[in-house]
């Protein structure tokens, strides 16, 4: 019986040569095509088209990081996180954590140059997950997660509202065209304000909302006090190093009685996270070096610091709760799930596709050195992702709602 030949990611080499083969002759067929455009589209999706948006990962007229850093960039990632998911615990140490949370700014905006493109690319331009019932699809799921905070939280037409981590600014532009409040996000990357801005003239909504560069540890060097009515943060804050001083520069840009709600990443003791359990342990340390995080809260802890902030805690909840009912899809379904077309891209199957894909980019010097980096990174914590859902240990929905006193 003749032995299959695998790459180091495990995908069988005979495939990787198909794929140079595919790529290599549609990649020039494209560019004879379309003369190598690569163009923003905030209505059909940037990267929708498999081949062009493919080729257009870490390399397209919109990139801030050139070509040529790719590879140091995810090298100096890689490096804050030295251990991770080798020998479980190191990244935990007091000493990893402190050096990421002095890092942050460093850290966040790499994380962000290196995986935005990957992010489009597989998910869409909000980068959120959210809790889904069965009959709905996914992209049903994440608008009515966004449409649901905005309820919560009060926005109207009249209402100046701050997204505090904004991304490309997907939920804010969906929140936008719900609600017709004035929204301005806040992102620490470069690269997500340009490509943000450029949505928002598309869907003709930029004198309603807009993308600023800014450190959200930072925020009262970047808004004047009291300047909005309300606040949101969607799985965002999860990437501070001092929930306290975010939280507090929230406060800072509220009215007296501002609403800010949102959804945070944290482990659950209350559901069996143990801190002592190595494989509890691992989980979590993969979840964080795969996502930018310097360390992972607990629902108590994130509460605290709202209240520490000059916060009252109206609700939080766990959104994904009924995560494992017979009514629910749960959250996690999309990176373990079954094969569909539309949601091929997120599957295991799509991912590995994916990852062959740039693979081939790579050894083509079409996609910059380093890409092939990147996506072993994303597909390594989408497991540790499912697995964390699976046993209940993570959520990414810890929804809350807290008043300015």
């Amino acid at each position: 019986m003749a032995t299959e030949i695998l790459t180091p990611e495990g995908i069988p080499f005979p495939l990787i040569l198909s794929t140079v083969a595919f790529v290599s002759v549609s990649t020039i067929v494209i560019t004879k095509i379309s003369g190598g455009k690569f163009n923003r589209d905030a209505v059909a999706l940037s990267f929708n088209n498999i081949l062009t948006g493919g080729v257009s990962i870490l390399s397209n007229r919109d990139s801030v990081l050139s070509r040529e850093k790719v590879k140091g960039s995810i090298d100096g990632y890689e490096r804050l996180f030295s251990g991770a998911r080798k020998n479980v615990g190191t990244t935990s140490q007091e000493e990893s954590v402190k050096e990421r949370a002095k890092e942050y700014k460093t850290m966040v905006n790499s994380f962000y140059d290196l995986v935005t493109d990957f992010y489009e690319w597989g998910w869409g331009q909000s980068f959120h997950f959210a809790p889904r019932r069965k009959g709905e699809t996914f992209m049903e799921s994440i608008k009515r997660a966004e449409f649901f905070l905005a309820l919560r939280g009060g926005f109207t037409k009249n209402d100046k509202v701050l997204d505090v981590g904004c991304g490309v600014g997907g939920p804010m532009r969906n929140i936008q065209e719900f609600c017709d409040a004035d929204i301005t996000g806040v992102t620490i990357n470069e690269y997500q304000v340009r490509v943000g801005n450029m949505y928002c003239e598309h869907k003709g909504i930029a004198d309603k909302c807009r993308i600023v560069q800014g450190d959200f540890q930072k925020l009262p060097e970047k808004f004047e006090k009291e300047s909005f009515d309300h606040a949101y943060a969607i799985e965002a804050t999860c990437h501070s190093p001092d929930r306290i001083q975010t939280f507090s520069g929230v406060h800072h840009c509220l009215k007296k009685g501002g609403i800010f709600c949102g959804y945070e990443w944290v482990v659950l003791p209350e559901r069996g996270f143990d801190f002592k359990n190595e494989e509890h342990l691992r989980i979590k340390e993969g979840i964080e070096v795969g996502n930018g995080l310097p360390t992972l809260a607990t629902t108590a802890e994130v509460l605290k610091a709202l209240e520490d902030s000059g916060f009252d805690v109206l609700d939080a909840y766990d959104a994904n709760h009924a995560v494992h009912t017979e009514h629910e899809i749960p959250w996690y379904h999309t990176l373990s799930g079954s094969f569909t077309l539309n949601g091929f891209r997120m599957t295991k199957f799509g991912r590995c596709c994916t990852h062959v894909l740039i693979t081939t980019l790579e050894f083509l010097f079409i996609a910059p050195k380093g890409s092939v980096q990147v996506s072993s990174l994303l597909n390594a914590t989408a497991l540790d992702l499912v697995e964390g859902g699976k046993n209940e240990l993570f959520t990414p929905s810890l929804f809350f709602v807290a008043r300015k006193k």
